[in-house]
């Protein structure tokens, strides 16, 4: 099936202002993400920006760029106005949304994303991995996917949630914001209001499951990280300067 991978990337970051144009080893933290979508050799890249500079560095760097609104409340209405734009035909069948924050994610973790979508049952693809570290189970900034098991690496999400969850003995797992989803169903997703658990929870993916959409997760082994403050951003370039 046809994939277009799309990148939101905005400047107006409040932790980490311009974080998209941040340096790392020599190139923008968005060319970075841009690099390992292309490595993953799933389909088209696209960055989807409001910013001309974001844009300019893309396009030099040798990914292609799309402009768009910048009053979007969320990334996966970027995403969406940057689909109908580059395939107004409809060609597409497949979308990843690929954060533009995850400079050192896995080529193989992008692709991994798909896997769930091998089931027609499933709306929208997402990945998780296992919690090992003690601090991260009660990190609210660390999101839990609560999930039935359909087997050794995958889940089929039943909750999203910045508490501890599930009670009781047995692994939690960390939601890892890389989503694929059918184009259908990021169409009926974007029409949504936003639902009363995603505004308690500030969690988007709730207002899917609200409206009986249909999440799994593929359970990954490595898990990128976030770069939302100076710290992550110095942690990301000791890693990607080895």
């Amino acid at each position: 099936m046809s994939v277009l991978i799309l990148i939101p990337a905005r400047m107006a970051s409040t932790r980490l202002p311009g974080k998209p144009l941040a340096d790392i080893g020599g190139r923008p933290m968005i060319v970075r993400v841009a690099e390992r979508a292309a490595a993953s050799r799933l389909g088209r890249v696209v960055v989807a920006t409001d910013s001309e500079a974001v844009a300019a560095a893309v396009s030099a760097a040798g990914h292609e760029a799309v402009m768009t609104r910048d009053d979007h409340q969320s990334g996966s209405d970027r995403i969406f106005e940057a689909l109908e734009a580059v395939d107004p035909g409809g060609d597409t069948e497949l979308v990843v949304n690929l954060q533009g924050d995850l400079p050192t994610i896995e080529p193989e973790s992008i692709l991994a994303v798909l896997a769930p979508l091998s089931d027609p049952a499933v709306d929208i693809a997402t990945l998780a991995i296992e919690i090992d570290r003690e601090e991260e189970r009660t990190n609210p900034n660390v999101v839990k996917l609560v999930g039935s098991p359909l087997g050794d690496t995958r889940l089929r999400a039943l909750y999203f949630t910045r508490a501890t969850a599930p009670w009781g003995e047995g692994p939690l797992h960390h939601h890892i914001g890389i989503y694929a989803y059918r184009r259908a169903a990021l169409a009926r997703f974007v029409s949504l209001p936003p639902s009363p658990l995603e505004r308690r929870e500030r969690l988007e993916q709730l207002r899917a499951l609200e409206a009986g959409m249909r999440i799994d997760a593929e359970v990954v082994r490595a898990a990128p990280f976030g770069v939302d403050t100076h710290a992550d951003l110095e942690r990301a370039r000791q890693i990607l300067s080895t």
